[in-house]
């Protein structure tokens, strides 16, 4: 079998210093995560962004500018994922969208109140993409170039 990263988007978005979290199931428990996903055929990484976010919370989002790019292996299943996350402002909500499969819902969370649910993260990449954004990690949007 041959290696195959997965390709992965995320998006922190930011409100009043509150963060948009996703609370879904995984591996029997409820876990908490970024609006992510993974990449589809024939979509660009910005547009799986903005439908990842959209699928997940039922916010519409505007990407403001790349947070960083990681590189991450899952040791529940060994997988190699290459996160590619975004910063976002929430744009509007739609109440009524029905939300993925597995979604339990969209959670507002401060830095510390995620940081009281460590056991909770989906990964680690949860803080590090939020602290990345915290310390002004901004690229811009240019950055993801079409083919």
């Amino acid at each position: 079998m041959t290696w195959q990263p997965h390709i992965t988007v995320a998006t922190v978005v930011e409100d009043q210093g509150r963060f948009l979290l996703v609370e879904e199931e995984a591996g029997g428990r409820a876990v908490l995560n970024q609006p992510a996903g993974h990449l589809e055929a024939n979509e660009t990484l910005l547009q799986a962004a903005l439908r990842e976010t959209l699928e997940e919370t039922g916010w519409e989002v505007e990407l403001t500018a790349v947070t960083g790019l990681y590189l991450y292996t899952a040791p529940s299943n060994g997988v190699t994922y290459q996160r590619v996350c975004f910063a976002a402002r929430p744009v509007r909500h739609h109440v009524e969208r029905p939300l993925d499969d597995g979604i339990i819902g969209p959670r507002w969370l401060t830095r510390d109140e995620l940081l009281a649910e460590k056991d909770r993260w989906r990964s680690h990449l949860v803080l590090r993409c939020i602290d990345d954004y915290l310390t002004g990690e901004r690229f811009p949007l240019s950055l993801i170039r079409p083919a």
